[in-house]
C-alpha cells in the first residue's frame, strides 16, 4: 500500500471548545470549519493534517456514533515540556498530570481540552541507560 499524506481524525464531544483551545493556546490554523468538522495545519509541521469530528455527527459510523473519546490521546513533541506547561496553566488550561521525567527518556504532561480531547506534550530527553540495559535495549 502507498499513500501521498497521513491524517489524523479525532472524535470529540464539542468542536467549537476543542478548535478553540487547539488555535488559542496552540497555534493551530483551521484550513477548513463545517461546525462539525475542523481541518487544522500547524507551521511547525505543515504536512501534518489534523481532524476533529463530532462525535455523533451522522458521517461517524454508526458504532461509534455517541460514544465517549476514551483511549485516544493526540500526542506533540515539543522542545522544552516543562516552559510549555507553565504557558498553558498560566493561560488557564487544565493539567491533568504534571510534567514527570520518564526513564525512557521522555518528559511529558497532559492536558484536558474542552471537547473531550487528551492531549500530551512531550520533550525527549537521554533516557536512563539502567532503564534500557533492564530492557534489553
Amino acid at each position: 500500500m502507498q499513500f501521498s499524506k497521513f491524517a489524523t481524525a479525532i472524535l470529540v464531544e464539542d468542536v467549537a471548545a476543542t478548535r478553540d483551545f487547539l488555535v488559542e493556546k496552540l497555534g493551530f490554523k483551521v484550513t477548513v470549519d463545517l461546525g462539525w468538522y475542523v481541518d487544522f495545519c500547524h507551521e511547525s509541521a505543515e504536512s501534518f493534517m489534523f481532524d476533529i469530528v463530532q462525535v455523533d455527527h451522522p458521517s461517524t459510523p454508526e458504532p461509534y456514533r455517541g460514544r465517549p473519546v476514551a483511549g485516544t490521546i493526540f500526542a506533540l513533541v515539543v522542545e522544552d515540556a516543562a516552559a510549555e506547561e507553565a504557558r498553558l496553566r498560566e493561560a488557564g488550561a487544565e493539567i491533568v498530570k504534571a510534567c514527570t521525567d520518564e526513564p525512557w527518556g521522555q518528559r511529558h504532561f497532559y492536558v484536558a481540552v474542552p471537547g473531550g480531547l487528551l492531549l500530551e506534550l512531550v520533550q525527549m530527553i537521554a533516557p536512563d541507560p539502567a532503564w534500557l540495559a533492564a530492557n534489553g535495549l
